[in-house]
């Protein structure tokens, strides 16, 4: 196979490149996945063994998408005689360790990377390889047990919480925070800390922080570890990089080790996750730190139309903390700009729902358009209007192994596997109810005698025990079922309301999903199972109901890796979006590169609206049009009915006096 058929000039010089340090500067809808992919092909034609490469990126569908394009091109007729055997195994080798895999390269999310290596080096790390990973629900019961244990309500879980989350993903460690901290807060915060880490040593398990921080302290402390991962692995490409935070570039610096094989891909006008500890630096001093680098601009986009992408360069050149490119489209120059001035917000959710149902008169797929919006309090109206005119629609952002029948299993599972996890015992064993209160559980923790609840208790625990054996016994999707029906979970939703059934076909939903772990020996694939439940992100699970159909609602930040035939931009008000918090403008680049991301995920179609008016906290308040749409070309945009686009920009013009 020839690996540069179907590729432009700058993809070309990216999948060519084969040593040292390389920048791939990828723009909005620029084909960087497919870069990747054939660069890879390329490196393995090459002869370079595909299991000294390695893939990471942020999210697991990002992954799965990459693994795929990867084994297509990856067939066994393409490749060199040892590589074709090595790609033979593929399908029957299965492993944790990636190393031994074989014919693909190592493809995973930053966590789920330090999942594997914590759990292969478990015994330097110091922590059991079964250890359990707390989801965010987890972290909040320890520390809201703690500020209950302090007596206080001066500060609320998720603060204190927040607060841990930051100094622990900024790589700073509790005896660091403690040394500096001198207000009342940060001593609470130190003091709950301490006692949050015992909690999770207790219960033999680590937070999401732990995944990435933990690991960086592996590579960092044993220079076994990591001249063995050095030698693992010869080639590294990270996506997303302008995403990576402190933790993330030390750990990727330090495996990349002396040969300095490092592929990077960023789009520095895409970074919108500073506030989860993305660091712009990271790829601004990419040259700096790694001299010699060859870098590369994907500038052509091949998603949107010409108008689309016209617009969205002249919105994202305002800023100036970026790499310089131009997106450009060799696409049709499609449809004009409908930019909408509502009188209030219920009038701007009838101006989406009327032109969303035209759109689908006209034969756009309603899971085809998408309603964007800067904060979840302006879906309600939204959802109003569309209920009243019967449209189908989904609010993004119920994920689904946040719903509570779901948890269920996956506590029962974790516990089988983890018998110190208090929490997945206190969260079960009531689930269904089987007589055994809160005063019999602290007895079961602190090993007091069980009285008369002790049969019970009993009968709890040979549940357990059986879904234990399964777990170790057959393969994923069986252990579930088994898990479903042996906790009584089944039978408890086994009635006839329509809320029962639905419950019911999630958690058989969850027996489908483990079916893609089939091939593991047990019991790995339940370990990898609740390790997918662990860390699966936002747009993972946006992407697996966006799938159910409708019309999808939800933030720009949901939105970010998505892409659809139409959107809708609402609510484009100063304030509002651009946001202020506290009376203080946010970073206002990163607010820029929030709309810049939310242009760029409209295929043809593309609606941007705003109210004269909106109700805030009970009040009504008039408000300005967003300074962004002053970015905006005239010529790019079109009337819409209510408003003449010529009414519409001459009160633009008066708001920011553009000549």
């Amino acid at each position: 196979m020839n690996y540069l058929e179907g590729l432009n000039a700058a993809q070309k010089e990216a999948v060519l490149h084969i040593n040292g340090p390389l920048l791939i500067v990828a723009g909005a809808g620029a084909g960087k996945t497919k870069t990747i992919a054939h660069r890879i092909a390329h490196l393995v034609e090459e002869g370079i063994p595909a299991s000294s490469i390695l893939a990471v990126t942020f999210t697991n569908k990002a992954a799965e998408e990459m693994r795929q394009r990867i084994r297509s091109l990856l067939s066994a007729g393409d490749l060199p005689a040892e590589a074709s055997a090595q790609a033979g195994m593929r399908d029957r080798v299965r492993t944790l360790l990636p190393h031994r895999a074989g014919g693909l390269p190592f493809v995973a999310t930053f966590h789920s990377l330090g999942v594997r290596l914590l759990r292969e080096f478990h015994e330097e790390v110091g922590v059991p390889r079964g250890f359990s990973i707390w989801d965010r629900d987890d972290s909040l019961r320890s520390v809201k047990a703690e500020l209950k244990r302090l007596d206080t309500e001066e500060w609320t879980p998720r603060q204190i919480l927040g607060a841990i989350s930051r100094e622990k993903g900024g790589g700073k460690s509790l005896a660091e925070y403690r040394e500096h901290a001198s207000t009342r807060r940060e001593q609470a915060v130190a003091l709950i800390w301490e006692r949050y880490e015992q909690a999770l040593a207790a219960e033999d398990s680590l937070d999401f922080d732990d995944l990435l921080v933990r690991t960086l302290t592996l590579v960092r402390g044993s220079a076994r570890t990591l001249s063995l991962l050095q030698n693992r692995w010869h080639y590294i490409i990270v996506d997303e990089y302008q995403d990576t935070s402190n933790v993330q570039y030390e750990l990727m610096k330090l495996l990349s080790g002396e040969r300095r094989n490092m592929c990077v891909v960023g789009d520095l006008d895409q970074c919108i996750y500073t506030w989860r500890q993305a660091e712009l630096e990271n790829l601004l001093s990419f040259e700096r730190v790694f001299p010699n680098v060859k870098v590369v601009r994907l500038e052509q986009n091949y998603r949107s139309t010409r108008t689309i992408i016209a617009a969205a360069n002249a919105v994202i050149e305002k800023n100036t903390n970026r790499i310089p490119k131009t997106l450009f489209s060799e696409n049709e120059t499609g449809d004009p700009i409908t930019m909408h001035g509502a009188l209030d917000e219920r009038h701007e959710a009838w101006f989406v729902v009327e032109q969303a149902a035209t759109l689908i008169d006209g034969g756009v797929p309603p899971n085809e358009i998408a309603v964007l919006y800067r904060e979840n309090s302006q879906s309600r109206v939204l959802e109003e209007a569309f209920l009243h005119a019967g449209l189908p629609y989904r609010v993004l952002g119920t994920r689904f192994f946040e719903r509570k029948e779901v948890k269920d299993v996956l506590s029962y599972l974790r516990a089988a596997l983890n018998p110190k996890g208090k929490g997945d015992l206190a969260r079960i064993i009531g689930v269904p109810p089987r007589g055994i209160g809160r005063v019999t559980l602290e007895k079961m923790f602190s090993g007091q005698s069980l009285g008369a609840a002790s049969a019970k208790v009993a009968a709890f625990e040979a549940t357990i025990a059986a879904i234990r054996h399964a777990i170790n016994t057959v393969n994923a999707s069986e252990a579930v079922r088994f898990c479903i029906e042996a906790s009584g979970i089944q039978k408890m939703y086994g009635g006839k309301t329509e809320e029962d059934a639905e419950r019911l076909g999630n958690v058989r939903e969850l027996a489908n999903l483990a079916a893609k772990y089939e091939s593991d020996e047990p019991p790995m694939g339940i370990e990898r199972l609740l390790e997918e439940a662990a860390l699966q992100s936002e747009q993972d699970e946006l992407d697996m109901e966006r799938d159910k159909g409708g019309i999808s609602l939800m933030t720009v930040h949901a939105a970010k890796g998505l892409e659809f035939d139409a959107v809708f931009v609402v609510g484009l008000e100063q304030g509002l979006f651009p946001s202020l918090h506290n009376d203080e403008a946010r970073d206002p680049e990163e607010e820029r590169r929030l709309f810049y991301v939310a242009l760029t995920r409209a295929r043809k179609h593309l609606f941007l609206s705003y109210a004269y008016e909106r109700s805030k906290y009970g009040t009504r308040e008039g408000t300005m049009p967003s300074e962004f749409l002053s970015d905006i070309d005239t010529r790019l945009l079109a009337d819409s009915e209510s408003t003449p686009a010529r009414q519409k920009r001459g009160l633009l013009d008066d708001f920011y006096e553009i000549r």
